[in-house]
């Protein structure tokens, strides 16, 4: 199935969503179901999902994607304390104008529908276009992009979670679209807002989010941390 077919589908079934149900889960819904195994509790912050979840609240597989043999399952590889915003509208603007200035805007040409879990709540992914993503170059060309989620409000602070992956694109290929890395495209991103934005890096999360091992699922070469980047006034 094509990346496009993906994006359909999965922007129909939210369509169909009511709008107060769109707005509630934009808000942060009650997460339900998830396993205690894929939740984490990194000190001075709130319980972090492990994964980035579909629209149906399960692990994504970077749509179906095989590598060496496995399906893949997309970590949360990026967390963001913001403790300047004096709102979650404000929190998320200030985000959104700062991955544009590190050369991540929201551009267009990737699946959509995403969530993440934070303190134990579902909150849907940003940027919110039918299929739109952060990324440092176009879709036809390989890129590093992500879906951020949140805010969680923790005190005075807000809190993101993002899934950054690379992509390496073959246009003249039957499979024009091949994952080709996690660290990568965390580590530019975070490293990109460090360098021109006011967020910076302040230290490494271990989520334990790295599949060695299993019979099924792998998650690449993530190595199981999160970078936490840190935003003040």
């Amino acid at each position: 199935m094509t990346i496009r077919r993906r994006t359909l589908l999965i922007g129909m079934a939210l369509a169909a969503a009511s709008p107060a149900a769109r707005a509630q889960q934009a808000a942060g819904t009650p997460g339900t179901g998830t396993a205690a195994a894929d939740i984490a509790a990194p000190q001075g912050l709130p319980e972090i999902g492990k994964w980035m979840l579909t629209a149906q609240g399960v692990p994504s597989d970077w749509l179906g994607e095989i590598f060496e043999g496995k399906n893949l399952r997309e970590p949360i590889n990026v967390i963001i304390l913001d403790e300047g915003a004096t709102s979650a509208e404000d929190a998320k603007a200030r985000l959104t104008a700062a991955a544009a200035k590190a050369g991540y805007p929201v551009r267009f040409g990737h699946s959509t529908g995403y969530q993440g879990s934070i303190g134990g709540r579902l909150y849907a992914q940003l940027p919110q276009g039918r299929d739109d993503a952060f990324s440092n170059n176009v879709f036809e060309l390989d890129n590093n992009h992500g879906r951020i989620f949140g805010p969680h409000r923790m005190g005075d602070a807000y809190v993101f979670t993002a899934a950054f992956s690379r992509e390496d694109v073959a246009p003249f290929r039957a499979v024009r679209h091949r994952y080709a890395s996690f660290n990568q495209a965390r580590d530019s991103f975070t490293q990109s807002l460090d360098r021109t934005t006011g967020y910076k890096v302040a230290r490494f999360v271990n989520l334990d989010n790295a599949l060695i091992g299993d019979p099924k699922f792998t998650t690449g070469d993530h190595d199981g941390i999160a970078v936490l980047l840190r935003a003040g006034r």
